[in-house]
């Protein structure tokens, strides 16, 4: 294992923790988003701090950074629509009643998902609700997008029915639910999970939708039939975050020698949890191809890069792995508090933490080292959504219910 080192900055600007960190589409800024209601604006050219967003009347819980323009939400019950260039608002977006925790950017759309039970879109352009979705019985805790044309459909039937966009979410009623953006109805409702859905990844070309829930399992469902089609059972607690990624090899990826296919591709599913672990999947099959330990706390989020799977935990520590191995191959300490949020850009990893601050680490050296692997790998085009700031949404005292065995819902406070 390499050396932890030290970071080659450490960002401290942010009065309160920092629950969220988004990467420009160029990539040449970072947004992150804080406890103190401001969200600041930093170029991965010089790591300095080039914008400073202010007038959430309470804490950002998410954010969203174009090349052009930022989004961000709050505790406030609002979002906020800010240009990079000059830090002005705007943009106010109104109408949630409780707290806004996600927001999604996707065509002119703007979506959120919020504790009062609703999600919304909104025209990116205006302050204009287009459309309101209601009918999970709790928080909608996470968001994703998907459109016909992301789908490849197999009847013309199938083509005429999914002939406009999709929203999905998920929520701590136990469900995940498909809606049609245009109307508002809900198109699916996906049962199976006995707990809060905390994540969701979209692998729309296969048709395919992936969810990570407290009640420890990882589900796939079809999202055109609403069939599940896998349970994932191995992890022994909540899972908080998913990644998946396609593998075009002669060899086959976190199996060592062990061969599945010759130039196919293989699809891998990386799951973050509370029990101190990430796991890896073949995704097609549901089998458990790799386990990445050492984590001292839950895994908070994880991000996959040049053959190496960066993750940050609640024990304050990032951690690198050899994604086909296992091996861990470096500890990136300093953190006081859990890592919320990580990006990686340039062969630099950006971790941001509810210390409130946001640490720059030099990784060329292990990226180096298994960039020969990259000839023969690339990203699926999914889109994917994890949960808001960990340490927020299990800190924040809501009035939401969870489903007991029984049926029944009895009301808790996510402490």
């Amino acid at each position: 294992m390499g050396s932890s080192g030290s970071a080659l900055k450490v960002c401290s600007d942010h009065r309160g923790g920092i629950n969220w960190l988004s990467l420009s589409p160029d990539g040449q800024h970072l947004l992150t988003g804080s406890e103190d209601g401001t969200a600041r604006l930093w170029s991965t050219a010089d790591s300095q701090c080039h914008g400073h967003f202010q007038g959430h009347e309470s804490y950002i819980t998410f954010c969203h950074l174009e090349n052009e323009v930022a989004f961000t939400c709050s505790a406030d019950h609002t979002i906020r629509k800010w240009d990079v260039m000059t830090g002005q608002c705007l943009a106010i977006y109104r109408g949630h009643t409780s707290i806004v925790n996600r927001i999604l950017v996707a065509k002119d759309y703007l979506f959120s998902g919020s504790y009062d039970r609703t999600a919304r879109c909104w025209s990116v352009d205006k302050e204009k609700q287009i459309q309101e979705f209601r009918g999970h019985r709790n928080c909608v805790l996470t968001l994703a997008h998907y459109s016909s044309r992301d789908v490849h459909d197999e009847s013309e039937e199938e083509q005429e029915k999914l002939s406009r966009d999709f929203l999905v979410t998920g929520s701590t009623d136990c469900t995940v639910k498909v809606w049609w953006v245009s109307s508002g109805r809900c198109y699916q409702t996906l049962l199976g999970h006995t707990g809060a859905v905390l994540c969701l990844i979209l692998d729309a070309p296969n048709r395919e939708l992936f969810s990570g829930s407290t009640d420890y399992t990882i589900r796939t469902w079809n999202i055109v039939t609403g069939e599940q089609l896998k349970v994932f059972k191995e992890h022994q607690g909540s899972v908080i975050c998913l990644e998946v990624r396609a593998s075009v090899s002669a060899s086959t990826e976190c199996r060592g020698n062990a061969s599945l296919s010759n130039g196919l591709v293989n699809r891998y599913l990386y799951s973050g949890s509370a029990d101190k672990t990430v796991k890896c999947w073949l995704a097609d099959t549901g089998e458990q191809v790799q386990t990445y330990k050492t984590h001292k706390h839950s895994v908070s989020t994880l991000k996959y890069h040049a053959g190496i799977l960066f993750t940050g935990s609640g024990d304050a520590s990032a951690r690198a792995f050899n994604s086909r191995t296992g091996v861990l191959q470096r500890v990136f300490r300093g953190h006081k508090f859990i890592i919320n949020c990580i990006q990686i850009h340039n062969e630099l990893l950006y971790t941001a933490s509810h210390d409130g601050t946001l640490r720059i680490w030099d990784v060329q050296g292990i990226c180096k080292r298994n960039k020969h692997r990259l000839k023969t790998e690339r990203s699926v085009p999914g889109k994917s959504s994890q949960k808001g700031s960990l340490s927020r949404l299990f800190n924040n005292r809501v009035g939401c219910t969870m489903q007991q065995e029984n049926g029944e819902l009895e009301a808790v406070e996510l402490t």
